[in-house]
Order: structure tokens, then sequence, then C-alpha cells
């Protein structure tokens, strides 16, 4: 059977050719082949980007609504931070993470109770992803892995449960920039009466991972806490893997955190000139598919069961640096990339279906893996490899057939390094993207926002209760709009509404 027969409609092997970049030192590829592209990203706008990017690495202040620079490349190549002590500390941190965690792993730094077997987690957002990227992605080889990175008293209580009888064994890792950010304090919060609960203390079982000063690195270091690490202003939560957030955890866990550092450090240096840049040609793609306004999602899925974590680390990289409403001009834009995606081929049963005959609105970003992490001797295991590229390999074909386009990166195998590279292509991506159409992809005013507001009706709540509790009435069968009325707030009556909703099911539940 011909190419055509297996649905590689889109441009044929010549076109292929030209739209394959593999760099086989680094065991990384990168295929455009499947892209329909009619918006090209004209020539002045990609180098401007470039000097942008090398801007950014000499610290220029990025991020203007906030006054201050991004730095988190030099996290993998301290030599390019713009002053000395921004870089000795960068390389004592590292060496004071190697040193903490092989001091745990060995038993060395251990509690009452004995050596450590388990980790605790807990942080939100850009303090959870990274972390929870590299340890679902690399074999375990430590201690058991716990996040709690929301603020849902039912996923606590389910934790806690798995952690079980090896509450007294576990260390205990809070990452919070500011150090008063509401989740992780509430699930510090939580963990802390636990341990109360059962006579533990949790300064000899808890390490800070936040800025010098908060409120977080204060506690630790008067309640003499195991260790505390620091973050950095100039490092975002979305782009903080790289730094003690990410590399804790995964040192704990016994990963190469030298090899993940040296495989972002590779590809940051492969990503800065003009030609055979993966990351510019990537970004490229992205305008070409969504016409440079988002007008597609893109699909992320990964042909690997190590890379489950990728779709929710790069929603945020993505989303949260791209999505916004007003371009460095201060024109009205609304741009974006949503992002979404599974696993293959768990998605062969699942949404595949749209992909291939519905709406035209997305375009797929297939990671092919080459190489598994375990040894297949058994024919069994082998045989399910085979299937699994074949999976990928079907799909990518039959979506071709359809002229639904797609992007495919293959990566020889998953491991430190590649999870290394495979970062910082992405993150280096988006700031690329993000120059092509004009956002500052280091700032996000729309989480703010959101902080605003969740805080205002927060205090709306407080208003709420503390009414009820001078009338000496419960919520039950009070009116809105009069309670509205007499808190001073009768244009949040729907808030008003559901608060009111909200406390009749609390003390339902408590009879």
């Amino acid at each position: 059977m011909g190419a055509m027969g297996y649905g590689y409609a889109m441009g044929g092997w010549e076109h292929f050719k030209k739209n394959w970049l593999w760099f086989e030192d680094l065991g990384i590829g990168l295929d455009l082949s499947k892209l329909n592209q009619t918006n090209k990203v004209a020539q002045n706008r990609i180098r401007a980007a470039l000097n942008a990017m090398e801007a950014l690495e000499r610290g220029a202040i990025a991020n203007g609504t906030e006054g201050r620079r991004v730095g988190h490349y030099w996290l993998r190549a301290p030599e390019l931070a713009p002053e000395e002590d921004i870089r000795r500390e960068i390389i004592e941190t590292r060496k004071r993470v190697e040193s903490f965690a092989a001091a745990v792993r060995s038993g060395a730094i251990a509690t009452s109770a004995g050596p450590f077997t388990d980790l605790l987690c807990i942080g939100i957002g850009g303090s959870a992803l990274g972390s929870q990227l590299l340890l679902s992605a690399l074999p375990p080889n430590g201690m058991r892995v716990h996040f709690l990175d929301n603020t849902d008293p039912d996923g606590f209580v389910r934790t806690f449960r798995a952690i079980g009888k090896n509450l007294g064994r576990t260390l205990l890792a809070v990452t919070s920039k500011s150090g008063s950010t509401p989740e992780p304090r509430n699930g510090l919060a939580a963990f802390e009466e636990l341990l109360r609960s059962k006579n533990l203390s949790l300064a000899e079982r808890a390490i800070a991972v936040t800025c010098a000063g908060s409120a977080l690195d204060r506690r630790a270091e008067e309640e003499s806490w195991l260790a505390r690490f620091p973050m950095w202003d100039w490092v975002g939560g979305r782009t903080s893997v790289c730094s003690a957030v990410g590399l804790l955890p995964a040192a704990l866990c016994g990963a190469d955190i030298g090899a993940f550092l040296s495989g972002a450090a590779a590809m940051d240096r492969l990503t800065r000139g003009l030609k055979n840049n993966p990351a510019l040609e990537l970004a490229s793609g992205w305008y070409g598919a969504t016409e440079g306004r988002g007008a597609a999602d893109m699909v992320v899925l990964p042909y690997c069961d190590a890379l489950r974590g990728l779709s929710p680390y790069l929603q945020q990289l993505a989303m949260e640096s791209l999505g916004k409403r007003l371009s460095r001009k201060g024109q009205t834009v609304h741009q974006g990339l949503t992002v979404y995606g599974n696993r293959g081929s768990t998605d062969q049963h699942s949404y595949v279906q749209q992909l291939r005959d519905g709406l035209e609105n997305f375009f797929v970003t297939f990671v092919e893996v080459l190489r598994g992490q375990e040894s297949c001797t058994a024919t069994a295991l082998k045989d399910a490899r085979e299937y699994l590229e074949g999976f990928f390999l079907g799909t990518r074909a039959a979506l071709g057939a359809e002229g639904r386009p797609s992007i495919t990166i293959t990566l020889r195998q998953v491991d430190a390094h590649a999870l290394g590279l495979l970062v910082a292509l992405f993150e280096r991506s988006v700031g690329f993207y993000g120059e092509f159409i004009d956002v500052n992809a280091y700032d996000q005013p729309g989480v703010e926002a959101g902080k605003r507001a969740a805080d205002r009706s927060l205090q709306l709540l407080e208003d709420v209760k503390k009414f009820l509790a001078e009338a000496e009435k419960g919520p039950e069968g009070k009116d809105a709009e009069a309670v509205a009325a007499a808190v001073g707030q009768p244009e949040e009556t729907e808030m008003v509404f559901k608060w009111l909703e909200f406390l009749r099911a609390q003390s339902r539940e408590s009879l």
C-alpha cells in the first residue's frame, strides 16, 4: 500500500523531510510536517523574539507590570545571572538541596519515629505542577509521595488516609512564594492539626520553600524547622521547576536533578540561534495553527504513561503566560492558547473520535517516546510497546488523512535529561510565541484579579456570619435580599444567596 493508504496525505515524504528536525546528540526531534501553515511569522518578528529572549537572559525587566526580572533560565546556567550574589545563591541552593536530600535518603536526617518513608508536598499551581510532572515521569526510587494541591477538605482527608500509619515518618515540604497563599496555608493547618492529634511535632518533619522574609520563612525560622529553601521574586511559579520548588521533591525521591538541569541548559543553548531552533519552529507552528490569535486549541497527547503530568503542566505554562486581555501596547486583544489533553492510547477510546470527525478547532501535539524506561524482555511486554507505537502512528495517520493538523515531538526515552529538554523547549516556545503576538508572557493580572475577587467573597461571608450570629439565628429560612441589605451589600444579593445555601448545607452536615 502506498503512503496515501496509510493516511499521510499532508505533504508526503519530501515534505516530511523538510519539516523534520532531529538532534541525535540530545535524543529529541520535532516534526511540523502535518501542519497547514498558511499564517507565517514575519522574519523581523522572529528576530525581535530572539533579541527579546537574549535581553531576558541578560537580566532585562520583562515583567513590566510587576517591575521585576524573569530569570528562570539562570537556574540551569547560573553563569548567565547578571549579578554575582544571584549566581552564588543559585549554586549554593542546588548544593543544599542535594546535600539535604542525600541526608534524608540515607537516614541521617530522620524523626524520632525513624527514617522518612513518605513525602507530603503542599503547594498550588506552579508550586505543585512541576514537581508532579517530574515525580510522575521518573521511576520511583525512594519515598512515597503525596500532594495537597487544592483547598478541598475531602482531598485532605483522602491524602491523610493514604499516608495512614506512616504519618510519624512523613516529611512535609510546604511551598508558597508569599508564604500567605490561602490554599497551602489551609493544607498546612490541616496537616498540623492531624499531627497534633497524634502528639507529633511539626518542626521535626517540616521544610519551607518560600521567599526570604515571608510569613512562612519567619515561622520556619522561629520554630526551627528542618530546613528552609529560597524562592526568588525573579522566578515565576509556572517556571519554577528548576528551582528548589521542583528540585527538592525530585532529589528526595532519588531523581538525577543534575541531569535534569543539564538537559534544560542544553535546550536553552540550542534555542538561542536563528537556524535549527526547535523552540522557534514550535512557536511558529503554534502561530500558524492558531492564526496568531488563539483560533485553535492545543490537544496534548503523550504516548507514554510517564508523561501523564505533561498536559496539566502545559496548561498552566501556556495559558497563564499567553491568556491576556491586553497587548504590550495596551490594546485589547484577548489572546491565548487553550491546552488540554490526556494520554495515548487511552484517548483512542475517548475524544479522538471528535478530533478526526468533529469540530476543526484544534491541533494535536503528539509526544512519541521511542524507548521505554523498563526493560521489555517478556513477549507480551514487547507486543504491548509495539501496539502503543502503532496506536500513535495510526492516530497520526488517520488525522492527517482528514487534514487534521498535528505536531510530533519525539523523545528517544523519558529520563531526567529528556525531561529537562522538554521543559525548556516548552518554556522557550511560550516565550517566543508571546513575542509573536505581542503579549507579556511573564505576568498574570487575571490570576491576581481572581484572588482579589475571592478575598472580597470571603469577606462577604464573614459579614453574613456576623449578622447571623448577632441575630442569634442560623441560615435556615433567611431571605437573601434581607440579609444582603442588612450587611450593607444589596448589590451582592446573588452572592449572599450562594453563601446562605452553602451555610445551610454546612449546618445540615453537622447534624
